[in-house]
């Protein structure tokens, strides 16, 4: 390992580190156990995960949802030590015994809505705020992420195919258990969790990437940095059927901003080639801090 990359992995290591990350676990965690007992474990919706599975469990025997998790995380923690052949994270190991006590802790919150829908909804973006904010923190909750992991390693299936084969049997056992629509309503709570998670890890302010191809390039360069306030990177190209060399710009821009790049772009050459794409989250100078 190289002198920087010893640097970088110290740094995420320090204590204001650790401390950052296993407060987010923390209140991750917290807000995840809440959502659970006010919204999805009353109305009967098991939307994958240990979780999921101790909703039906506890519905099933009567066997606190708390102690259930611990039953099914601290297994499954040492089935990946065992089976993974490598060492997780001791925040892998701390999420999966406090997330449980969160739920214990928790226990006692009243269910706010007997609307299914309602709670299907809610439940899930509470579930996912609180996953979010764990992963912010470099850490986990453990459980089933770690079956989908040694699925995904024996079978060769992908990691997200495995992850999607345990909530689904959670979920199609949920089903069974209870009844096809508590199934239905369980997988509104996984898709809410799902998009709930990309915004809290991406978040609402998304940008553009506009890649520019134009006959004006010096002027363009100009009209960026003067004009938008912006620098850009210039890539070498070649036109596909002449194979003539050009210059293409890549420029990344706030939303807010990208009526005023195409404007500033139109006038300097109307006849440039403009192509805008999505960016879910950029870090630097002039957008969010790394």
């Amino acid at each position: 390992m190289g002198k920087k990359a010893k640097l970088r992995k110290g740094a995420l290591q320090s204590p204001s580190h650790l401390i950052y990350d296993y407060l987010h676990l923390i209140i991750g965690s917290l807000i995840l156990a809440a959502s659970f007992n006010m919204f999805l474990n009353p109305n009967q919706i098991a939307s994958g995960g240990v979780s999921g599975l101790s909703t039906i469990i506890h519905n099933l025997f009567g066997f606190p949802p708390a102690i259930i998790q611990w039953a099914l995380n601290i297994p499954l923690f040492l089935l990946g030590l065992w089976l993974l052949e490598r060492h997780y994270s001791i925040k892998t190991a701390v999420g999966s015994v406090v997330l449980p006590l969160c739920v214990m802790l928790t226990s006692s919150l009243p269910a706010l809505t007997t609307n299914t829908l309602l709670a299907s909804i809610y439940g899930g973006m509470g579930v996912g705020l609180g996953i979010g904010i764990v992963f912010r923190g470099r850490g986990s909750t453990g459980g089933l992420s770690i079956a989908s992991q040694i699925l995904h390693k024996y079978t060769g299936l992908s990691l997200g195919l495995s992850v999607a084969v345990f909530d689904g049997l959670v979920i199609l056992l949920a089903g069974v258990i209870f009844s096809p629509e508590k199934a239905l309503y369980a997988l509104i709570g996984l898709f809410v969790t799902s998009k709930t998670i990309d915004v809290v890890q991406v978040g609402f302010n998304t940008s553009k990437v506009a890649y520019i191809i134009s006959n004006e390039i010096d002027s363009l360069r100009e009209a960026i940095l003067f004009d938008l306030d912006r620098g850009f990177t210039q890539i070498n190209g070649s036109g596909g059927f002449t194979g003539d060399k050009r210059m293409v710009l890549m420029v990344v821009v706030s939303q807010s901003e990208v009526s005023k790049l195409k404007a500033l772009v139109k006038a300097v050459d109307p006849q440039a080639f403009i192509v805008l794409t999505q960016a879910n989250e950029v870090l630097g100078e002039g957008f969010k801090s790394v």
